[in-house]
């Protein structure tokens, strides 16, 4: 039997369990560094085979939060591959299958599903590791939706996590130290005629929230009294408006905020609103560029109208890069799988969305393709996931046929791609150093007795 039909038979035994999976994943989602429903579920079936996990709920040294690796040795030297799932869900309580205001629309439950699936179907046939050198890791991380954006600002302050995204926390854990080379499957709605795509990248994000102060009183009675926050607000987020047209679409800048709103009744002058948004960018460059023109506008809008105005800045997600190499040896692969017509890999083509896999291809090649079985749209009310065989199995297959490709023949592909591979940064350390000039936590707009106004707009 040929290696090829090993894996195909290996993914083909483990359909029933990783459906099961993906269904109670589904049945449960919780949302970023809150997933412990999901990785309790997955940890136990991961122990039942006798895998030893290294748990970030367990690890003294930082918070506890959910997630997990664990190392699969072939036996022979070489470079580690790690193949990663994501655990969390999505806010989007008007889903009709969601689950106290969350859904999985993202399809992470089917991801989460294949790590399983992978994992038992290696143990069902142990064979596949046969002639292969290094190590894979498989690798469940958290949070990989940028949402909830001041609850895990509040979760840095209170020294459970250093970062919004769950991969670059890993990275800072310490949990891609030891790897060489990364690899990950996303579910994606593509009709019946594609099953694998993929692009050369996308945008990278980092996160704001924006919290003008104002002071109430009465809105009939005594207005004067008062400082409109919601006033200073919408007049800051047209400021912003205003700067479009200076952003170079070379660049893909996406500023899209969304007003949390007022918490006061309608007779009364608000004194607070709170803002979250993205500044997107296609380098960590022009992130940095433009939102200081974005923080500009918010703050001259507060001194305006005379409110104070505080600006939380975190990095999110950097932007991700597929080395081309490793693209060319993941598309051959699913080619194989199900044939050139049923495979779509475009070079050229950039999408202005943002994943935190876009943090590990800073620092090592990576490449993170589609695979279909999903219906609906992406994030939205009418997503499912109502193929899981063809989704999961396909899934298992193409990425236990990479991780062959990759580590066979003393590793030489992975090898090869892994020394031709140019990274933005050298280490992982140069990378988090960097990713801190995004962050600003401060009140930006200060006032004098005299009347002046100066605005604090560095850290």
């Amino acid at each position: 039997m040929s290696k090829k039909e090993l894996i195909i038979k290996a993914a083909e035994s483990v359909r029933e369990l990783s459906a099961r999976a993906m269904d109670y994943i589904w049945k449960h989602p919780q949302v970023g560094y809150t997933e412990w429903e999901a990785n309790e579920y997955l940890i136990e079936k991961f122990e039942e085979m006798g895998y030893k996990l290294v748990r970030a709920d367990q690890d003294e040294r930082y918070g506890k939060i959910p997630g997990f690796y664990t190392d699969i040795d072939t036996g022979k030297e070489g470079p580690t591959l790690c193949i990663m799932g994501e655990l969390d869900a999505l806010d989007i309580a008007n889903h009709p299958e969601s689950v106290n205001g969350m859904c999985h629309s993202c399809g992470h439950c089917a991801q989460a599903a294949t790590m399983l699936g992978i994992a038992a179907a290696l143990k069902n046939e142990p064979a596949i590791l046969e002639g292969l050198s290094g190590k894979i890791r498989l690798m469940l991380v958290p949070a990989e939706e940028m949402i909830q954006l001041a609850y895990r600002s509040q979760l840095i302050k209170d020294g459970v996590v250093s970062y919004m995204g769950g991969k670059v926390e890993f990275l800072h854990r310490g949990y891609f130290d030891d790897v060489d080379i990364s690899l990950m499957v996303h579910s994606s709605n593509m009709g019946d005629k594609l099953d694998f795509t993929c692009g050369y990248g996308n945008n990278g994000c980092m996160s704001k929230v924006i919290t003008y102060k104002g002071k109430s009183s009465h809105a009939g009675g005594a207005p004067h009294l008062g400082v409109n926050a919601q006033y200073a607000a919408m007049l800051g987020l047209q400021a912003c408006n205003d700067l479009r047209e200076t952003l170079q679409e070379k660049d893909t800048v996406r500023f899209h905020p969304i007003m949390k709103g007022v918490n006061c009744a309608v007779n009364i002058i608000p004194d607070e609103m709170v803002i979250e948004s993205y500044v997107r960018g296609k380098t960590i460059e022009a992130m940095k560029r433009e939102n200081k023109k974005f923080n500009r506008a918010l703050a001259g809008a507060a001194a305006a109208i005379g409110c104070e105005l505080h600006i939380d800045d975190k990095p999110g997600y950097s932007p991700e890069v597929h080395d081309k190499e490793y693209m060319e040896l993941v598309q051959e692969c699913c080619e194989e799988l199900v044939g050139k017509d049923r495979v779509r890999f475009d070079y050229t083509s950039w999408s202005t969305g943002s994943s935190d896999f876009g943090d590990v291809t800073c620092v090592m090649p990576g490449v993170q393709f589609q695979a279909g079985g999903a219906i609906g749209t992406g994030h939205g009310i009418d997503y499912y996931l109502p193929e899981p065989e063809r989704l999961l199995i396909n899934s298992i297959k193409a990425q236990l046929l990479v991780a062959d490709k990759l580590l066979s023949d003393d590793a030489a592909k992975a090898k090869s791609i892994i020394a031709n591979y140019k990274p933005l940064f050298a280490s992982i350390p140069e990378y988090l150093e960097s990713i801190s000039d995004l962050m600003l936590d401060k009140d930006v707009v200060e006032y004098s007795e005299n009347g002046d106004v100066k605005l604090s707009l560095s850290k």
